[in-house]
């Protein structure tokens, strides 16, 4: 698949957004390549908070800042950019080792959060700030819209914890029960205890989003989700 029949824009300097495809195991098993995309990750996720934050400032004049930044946060989130990297076809495009590809590199949120963040950085270089808002507006517009909807922007584990200490007077405590997969492509559990009873269980790709998991397992049960 080429970059042209995605949905990505079109670049100037093709070899830039080739660097942007290109992930550091890829690098690895080819020394000929110069650079992977890390830096360019760097800069697009700078890119991306200022385009989110501004998008949001415009779009939504009446909201207070608590509720803006808790939608800038979700909007940016590794679950949703890489929701955003296959809405415009980068698993296929992405430049991965073969053993990245072998342990499923291609439908890790990670790996795909990092590419969108490259591309959008060397995007921001090819074509200038003006011509990446235009890119990113509209994606943004409709997650923002299904977040709002859905209330994802909501954090889970605060909702937990503000009725836990309300109802018991104590605050959840988070435990690691286990940790599966090779070091590049981890599944970890947590189970969420209020006292001394589990009240939720969740897996996911770090610590935070298997804790974040819980929460909401746990809200669930309780019937406040």
């Amino acid at each position: 698949m080429s970059p042209a029949s995605t949905g990505l824009p079109e670049f100037k300097d093709p070899l830039l957004l080739r660097r942007a495809l290109t992930h550091s195991s890829y690098v690895n098993e080819h020394p000929h390549e110069p650079e992977d995309n890390e830096r360019l990750e760097f800069l697009g996720d700078a890119v991306l908070d200022y385009i989110a934050g501004a998008f949001l400032y415009h779009r939504y004049p009446e909201m207070r800042e608590g509720k803006l930044t808790r939608l800038r946060a979700a909007l940016v989130c590794t679950e949703q950019l890489a929701t955003l990297a296959e809405i415009v076809g980068l698993p296929q495009l992405m430049r991965i080792g073969r053993g990245e590809e072998e342990a499923g590199g291609r439908q890790r949120p990670t790996l795909l959060c990092a590419t969108f963040e490259a591309v959008i950085g060397a995007y921001s270089l090819d074509a200038g700030l003006e011509a990446t808002r235009r890119f990113v507006e509209p994606l943004l517009a409709n997650a923002a819209e299904r977040i709002l909807r859905e209330a994802t922007d909501v954090d889970p584990k605060s909702m937990l914890q503000e009725w836990s200490q309300a109802e018991a007077g104590i605050t959840p405590l988070y435990r690691l029960t286990h940790v599966n997969g090779p070091d590049h492509c981890r599944e970890f559990t947590v189970e969420v205890l209020v006292g001394s009873e589990v009240q939720g269980t969740g897996v996911g790709r770090s610590k935070q989003a298997a804790e974040r998991a819980a929460a909401e397992a746990a809200l669930r049960r309780l019937g406040r989700l």
